[in-house]
């Protein structure tokens, strides 16, 4: 077999920011290379206009009544070490009155820490003061009895038991009430055979048993963590028993799917003839954590494992086509060739197995024997992830993004309340929340569209901002979209979004909440396709056309509620170099500001402060996380807190409770077109060969993470 071609750039085609088409190949499928998913006539954003709005007018957040987990403050109480048999355990998840908040104000304390410069170093570099270490990288042991990883003679048995490749989201869960143990999640988004197996030429050429690896190494690892010395430095558990490790894989875990299209025809197969049981998750991005101490997390780029779209019937084509399946050939750019492995990703034998993926999981680390589900109720699309809050009226809000050039923003209400509480009982209740609701999509309203030009310059109310509201799509099994059962919605909810009307938005990725003001911030990595022929122009949530560096929105619910159907928007960050005047970062002075490019994930510190991780730094150098104040004097102050090695992008984030501890995943370090296991365009973190891993960074005397 000759070798496979390098699948660069087309030309004239685009990228996400700077990304390697390597990152492109094996991450999205060369998303960019095919058309838009997104072929509706509903208006775009530059259409729909509304009354000024002024930043002065925005409806303050009011006190959010939800949970956050963290180590230390009024812990609910502690974990014991039960018996993976016996009930699950019961997590340590504090109440966010247990937190004190700083006298100035939530996150308007200046961040103190000096920023890391930009840089191209093959290295992960942080701030003066703090440290960093390296938690768990690919191959390393999971479940105990894990064999040493062996490069040149890699099993898919073995891999089920190791961790998996390209650590996504991490959540970090505290597993006692005295911040000594806790339970990391990881995501495993994709694979790269090319940086994975030696001597690899072409996906043609890859054993099955290569392939079953390579499905092994997707998925979600859950791994217990102690604190190393009291420090903000944490390690896996090397000893004992460790009943809560374990492999989630996309070769062999079973999923129970939940909510109104769970058994529906659009989810039945041969293996499956119920439609209730799916085996394996695929291309896990973000995530999030929940207030009862499971972890969400979201499909992504699934289409890209399916084969045969050419095959099947007419009037499917455009529902496949619609979340970018390849339906005029057998074989997509860039396929996997997985159904080598397991046919039901040939779609000419199985047309319903890819509606069994792009759904929202939910997996519970503390019950090692329970089985993850797919909650059907909140919508089938390019997930980033899901971000959960309690809000004011008890019910639980999940906000959430479809990764894809002007598709939607997404909101899931649930039918029951949140109960309060560490019981069981309270638990158990807790576990039904995303199993039943109200799915809405995103309408936004600009307040000054007669000033948007495309060039970033700011209107003359001194403010990107307008008002939105929430569209209902489906509520438990009655549809508010016409012609579509709610079943329909629920699978096919992106074409629901193109009838009901939804704005098109910038590549939405990561949505969160912050738990402390109730305010959603959403990262728009970029488009570079805005303002190009045929293509929308700029408008007041994207204001630049061909936008390579994207913006970060800020969503405050009408009244404080997160339950709210109305809502105001404004961007308080418009990324790129400080010096490029089409920049703005809420009106600080940014000749002290840090040059940020192509957000893609977001998490909040114990005071609020927003953290934002970076992926395609179109500005020439590497990925970073980077934090601000979002209130105060300090808003916009924007700093880099630290850069991950060539080739690399900074995944997660997450900061423990305690604000003793910045977790970070380091995802496909050293990916670079031409790279390959022998000749390495990164050598971290061992100096051999590149792989990805998890790194945890602290401060050497101990104090707070940032301030």
């Amino acid at each position: 077999m000759s070798d496979r071609p390098r699948l660069l750039p087309l030309l004239g085609a685009t990228r996400h920011g700077s990304r390697d088409a390597m990152t492109c190949l094996y991450r999205c499928g060369n998303a960019c290379d095919h058309p838009v998913p997104n072929t509706s006539d509903n208006a775009y954003f530059g259409d729909v206009v509304d009354a000024e709005v002024s930043r002065r007018g925005v409806v303050r957040a009011g006190a959010v009544g939800a949970l956050v987990l963290g180590f230390g403050g009024a812990v609910a109480g502690a974990l014991a070490a039960a018996p993976a048999a016996a009930a699950p355990a019961t997590p340590a998840v504090p109440e966010a009155a247990g937190f004190g908040r700083p006298a100035g104000g939530v996150g308007s304390g200046a961040l103190t820490f000096k920023a890391v410069p930009p840089n191209t170093l093959d290295s992960l570099v942080v701030p003066n003061g703090y440290d960093h270490a390296v938690v768990i990288r690919w191959g390393d042991p999971v479940v105990p009895g894990a064999p040493e990883f062996d490069l040149h003679g890699q099993t898919a048995a073995a891999q089920a038991r190791q961790f998996g490749y390209n650590n996504d989201f991490v959540g970090v869960l505290p597993l006692d009430g005295r911040g000594r143990r806790a339970l990391l999640v990881v995501n495993h988004e994709y694979t790269n055979e090319d940086l994975m197996f030696p001597g690899f030429t072409s996906q043609d050429a890859l054993t099955v048993e290569q392939l079953r690896v390579a499905m092994a190494a997707h998925g979600m690892s859950v791994v217990e963590l102690e604190r190393v010395d009291g420090t903000g430095q944490w390690r896996p558990v090397d000893n004992g028993r460790r009943p809560y490790n374990r492999r989630v894989t996309a070769l062999a875990t079973r999923f129970e799917l939940t909510g109104p299209a769970a058994g529906s025809d659009h989810l039945k197969t041969a293996a499956d003839p119920k439609g209730r049981t799916v085996v394996g998750t695929l291309n896990n991005c973000a995530g999030g954590v929940t207030p009862w101490g499971t972890v969400l997390s979201g499909e992504e780029n699934f289409n890209q494992y399916f084969v045969g779209g050419d095959a099947v019937a007419e009037d499917v084509k455009p529902k496949l086509a619609r979340y970018g399946i390849t339906t005029t050939a057998r074989y997509p750019s860039g396929s996997r060739k997985w159904e080598r492995a397991d046919e039901r990703f040939d779609l000419a034998k199985h047309p319903n197995e890819a509606n069994r993926f792009g759904w929202i999981v939910e997996i519970d680390p503390f019950d090692p024997e329970s089985r993850p589900r797919k909650h059907t109720a909140l919508g089938r699309f390019k997930h980033e992830g899901a971000n959960v809050i309690v809000a004011k009226s008890g019910h639980v809000v999940a906000y959430m993004g479809d990764d894809e050039r002007f598709d939607y923003l997404y909101k899931f209400v649930s039918d029951k309340k949140f109960m309060k509480g560490n019981s069981w009982v309270a638990r158990r209740h807790n576990l039904t929340l995303l199993e039943s609701g109200t799915l809405y999509v995103a309408e936004l309203k600009q307040s000054s569209a007669g000033e948007i030009d495309g060039s970033g310059r700011l209107p003359s109310d001194g403010a990107f901002d307008g008002r939105g509201r929430w569209i209902k799509l489906v509520s438990g099994n009655r549809s508010y979209v016409d012609g579509m059962t709610a079943a329909d919605v629920l699978t096919f909810t992106r074409l629901a979004g193109d009838k009901v009307g939804a704005t098109k938005m910038d590549r939405p990725e990561d949505v969160e909440p912050s738990l402390l003001t109730g305010k959603v911030y959403v990262a728009l990595t970029n488009n570079t396709d805005r303002g190009r022929a045929n293509k929308p122009a700029a408008d007041e949530a994207n204001p630049r056309n061909t936008n390579k560096h994207g913006q970060v929105l800020e969503l405050v619910e009408d009244g404080g509620d997160n339950s709210a159907e109305t809502f105001t928007w404004s961007l308080p960050i418009v990324c790129g170099d400080p010096t490029d005047p089409s920049t703005y970062f809420s009106g600080y002075d940014k000749t002290k500001v840090s040059p940020i490019s192509c957000p893609d994930n977001v998490a909040f510190d114990a005071t609020g402060n927003l953290w934002i991780s970076t992926d395609g730094n179109a500005l020439g150098s590497n990925d970073g996380l980077f934090a601000t104040a979002v209130e105060g004097p300090e808003r916009g102050h924007l700093k880099q807190f630290l850069t991950v090695p060539v080739g690399a992008e900074a995944c997660g984030p997450f900061i423990t409770g305690d604000n003793r501890s910045v977790f970070v995943a380091v995802q496909h370090p050293g990916e670079l077109n031409g790279a390959s296991v022998e000749k390495p365009a990164s050598n971290w973190p061992d100096g051999d060969y590149a792989k990805p891993g998890v790194v945890v960074t602290w401060r050497l005397d101990g104090g707070p993470i940032g301030s």
